[in-house]
């Protein structure tokens, strides 16, 4: 059995599902859609140029989850799968995820999206496993915190590595270990991987990439 990781946002879907919930959720009334739109495009513009504080960014990102009643919030999402995320998905990622799956790999996305975000994404693809960034629940109610280590950057290595521990594996385990990313964020987890694939890459991973010699692949072009 070989280990197959995909990072979400601009890798398997073509767009940002977290930027995107967040434009949904300023459409929708809950959040003051001015300032909420202004915060999103920054987040978004510090992402791509590596200087995003995590921390911050999910405190953004939780906060109007907190805010919102549970069963108002769980019909937005089914509104944003329906409307966003499902016309996105495309049958060349629902593909990649299948060829993993029938080869009998070990499948997880790994990405730094909030998991209520992202879980029926991952259901979506038919991908059992998901590490994103926790989103704490008290007695059904969503709190706003994120606890344990953001799988961003260097956390997403730490995330999987927890994971697999409470699987019984190690990266060991594996005679090949994939990870699907497009981003130069990512790159602490490509590095950790044995086959690391730059997909629908940025312009410095595609860079890095070149260097030194890992596969790109271009889903949507």
């Amino acid at each position: 059995m070989n280990l197959a990781l995909f990072d979400l946002d601009h890798t398997l879907l073509p767009i940002d599902s977290d930027y995107e919930w967040s434009r949904f959720l300023a459409g929708s009334g809950h959040v003051d859609p001015i300032r909420f739109a202004s915060e999103n495009e920054r987040f978004a513009r510090e992402y791509h140029a590596g200087t995003l504080d995590i921390t911050e960014f999910l405190a953004f990102q939780l906060g109007p989850l907190a805010a919102v009643p549970r069963d108002e919030l769980d019909r937005l999402h089914e509104q944003y799968m329906a409307t966003v995320v499902l016309p996105a998905i495309r049958p060349v990622a629902r593909e990649l995820v299948r060829h993993h799956q029938a080869a009998g790999d070990l499948c997880a996305i790994v990405t730094a999206t909030n998991e209520y975000v992202t879980g029926p994404i991952a259901r979506a693809f038919g991908v059992e496993h998901l590490i994103g960034a926790r989103v704490e629940e008290i007695d059904g109610r969503i709190t706003g915190r994120s606890p344990g280590t953001p799988s961003f950057r260097e956390g997403k290595v730490t995330r999987v590595d927890e994971w697999l521990a409470r699987l019984g594996h190690a990266w060991d385990d594996f005679p090949v270990s994939t990870f699907y990313s497009d981003s130069i964020n990512d790159l602490a987890l490509l590095e950790r991987v044995s086959r690391p694939v730059a997909t629908n890459p940025d312009a410095r991973l595609a860079r890095i990439a070149g260097e030194r010699g890992w596969p790109i692949r271009r889903l949507f072009e």
